[in-house]
């Protein structure tokens, strides 16, 4: 049994998203460059380019892939075996369809291009997309040339492309970790719920169900206002495992970030004016997106192109292209969040 109506997760997702037309927008156009700009990357990077780089796609925002990384979740708390079958099958699949749609058709009016992975199926096949209403609203929003940003946004995801054909183990590693995170997050909401069932059979005189005490409120209220209720939700020992994906996600990011402008100014003159536009971009979120990225955490995911990018520029600064490349060795190489944070150490313990 699925947990997720997905039927109503895609027509609601649609339909906040919008269909908004491709201004232009066209896969083609860039797809003779595609390999040349991933024989850069790979040269900069020390990472073998791949001979099946999948093709560059203009989609628009129909959502298709929400299954795919969601599905084995679903499944897994729907199936009537694991802790949460009862609650879940209480549940309404129809209003976690509607949750995860809504929230799945906001996001995709911001994202430009996707390395499309499922870390969870390695019989998926990647894709390299381009979002093509979201690019020509974006160039024209930020008074750039829309070819341009099309062709720094795609050298952005081949880079992806080649750091996971370069490095196989990554997908793999990265997989691992979002399994442990869903096994451990079946676990703590099981407990969750049996905590809050039995909480519900302590009443307060008169019957009344007892309401968290007002330090619990405040406290809760604080945390939600430093962005940490994704913490609070998952819980201290999956955090942990949250940490190490952000941790990579950010070298990841980081290095693309890197990259992009240490071969794009091959290519593309104007880059450094894209990368103005980009990072005010970034900066300028409106009121509903900040209060959103703090309630679900994805702030974080901002973090990470700055971060990473820091880091990145740290180390080649420090010891070139090649010390860099050392973190595409395996997971023991890849920096920890404090390592991010200070290259030096990662620059001192990956040189042992």
């Amino acid at each position: 049994m699925d947990a997720i109506d997905w039927s109503i997760a895609q027509r609601i997702g649609e339909r906040i998203a919008g269909s908004p037309p491709p201004g232009g927008v066209r896969a083609g156009a860039v797809q003779p460059l595609a390999y040349d700009f991933a024989e850069r990357v790979g040269s900069y990077s020390g990472l073998p380019v791949p001979s099946d780089l999948p093709p560059l796609e203009a989609v628009d925002r129909h959502l298709k892939n929400m299954r795919p990384l969601l599905g084995p979740l679903s499944e897994r708390l729907g199936d009537g075996t694991g802790p949460l079958a009862g609650p879940l099958r209480a549940a309404s699949g129809f209003l976690l369809g509607a949750q995860l749609g809504a929230l799945t058709g906001i996001l995709s009016q911001r994202v430009l291009g996707q390395y499309d992975l499922a870390l969870l199926d390695a019989s998926t096949p990647p894709r390299l997309l381009l979002l093509a209403p979201n690019l020509a609203l974006t160039a024209r929003n930020m008074g750039v040339d829309r070819d341009e940003l099309v062709l720094w946004v795609s050298i952005h995801e081949i880079t992806h492309a080649v750091q996971f054909a370069g490095a196989p183990w990554l997908r793999e590693h990265l997989g691992g970790l979002l399994k442990q995170l869903i096994d451990g997050l079946q676990v703590t909401l099981a407990g969750r719920f049996s905590r809050d069932r039995d909480a519900g059979a302590r009443r307060a005189p008169g019957g009344r169900p007892r309401l968290p005490d007002p330090d619990q409120l405040r406290e809760l209220a604080e945390r939600a206002r430093r962005g940490e209720l994704l913490r609070l939700t998952l819980g201290e020992d999956r955090w942990q495992l949250v940490e190490r994906m952000q941790a990579a996600m950010s070298l990841i990011e980081g290095h693309a970030e890197h990259t992009m402008d240490a071969v794009g100014t091959e290519v593309l003159p104007s880059l450094p004016r894209l990368r103005g536009a980009m990072n005010r971009r970034r900066e300028s979120r409106g009121l509903p997106w900040r209060v959103l990225e703090r309630l679900l955490g994805l702030e974080l995911k901002l973090r990470q192109y700055e971060l990473g990018r820091r880091f990145c520029d740290a180390v080649v600064n420090e010891g070139g292209p090649q010390a860099l490349a050392r973190a595409w060795d395996g997971p023991q190489s890849l920096p920890t969040t404090a390592e991010l944070h200070a290259p030096a150490q990662w620059l001192a313990r990956t040189r042992s």
